[in-house]
């Protein structure tokens, strides 16, 4: 079997193409999968902080609307909803770690 070097080169073209398409899909989903996750986080967040909201609402709403509730039930119904809610403001505020990208390890910019 005779390959001549234009038949030769031509395959090595062709391999070298479909490698550089297949490792730029490649990144494209990356990316594509890293933004989706990005946004589930948010919508997640987004549903847990509703949640806790209509909770810690209606537990307010039900120890002021009680006629007969005590002083220190109306007192914990609104006192132990701020000390959680500023706890988890101070710990979504506060920066624990610092994510490098996964191009700073190959020596790209920091």
């Amino acid at each position: 079997m005779n390959v001549s070097p234009n038949v030769l080169f031509a395959a090595l073209g062709v391999a070298l193409l479909v490698l550089w398409v297949w490792r730029a899909s490649a990144r494209r989903a990356r990316r594509a999968a890293d933004a989706a996750r990005a946004s589930a986080r948010l919508l997640s967040l987004t549903g847990r902080v509703v949640a806790g909201a209509v909770v810690l609402t209606g537990v307010q709403w039900l120890a002021f609307t009680y006629p007969g509730a005590p002083w220190l039930l109306r007192v914990a119904a609104l006192g132990l909803p701020a000390l959680f809610s500023s706890y988890t403001l101070v710990r979504a505020l506060t920066v624990t770690t610092v994510d490098f990208r996964r191009e700073a390890r190959r020596g790209g910019r920091r």
